[in-house]
């Protein structure tokens, strides 16, 4: 089972470098350590930013924070039972 306050962490991380406000899920590319390749694991869940992009419904654009985003994705996550 994946500890969401692990993911939550990873995922503020991995975007927490891009410049907000973000408009779009390409504005985080630039601040991703391994561009969408960047994978958040934890438990039995792991997924790449290229997959979170193609299973989430895109968000509430704009955005400006990380904490704000990366809520949204993980309440998105859990509502999907993806963790």
């Amino acid at each position: 089972m994946a500890d969401t306050d692990e993911l939550r962490q990873q995922m503020i991380d991995a975007f927490g470098g891009a410049e907000y406000p973000i408009s779009s899920p390409m504005d985080l590319v630039p601040a991703l350590p391994d561009g969408p390749s960047t994978t958040f694991e934890s438990g039995n869940f792991s997924m790449t930013a290229m997959e979170l992009n193609t299973k989430l419904s895109g968000g509430d654009f704009p955005y400006d924070s990380a904490e704000g985003f990366v809520d949204d994705i993980v309440d998105e996550l859990e509502a999907q039972d993806l963790v």
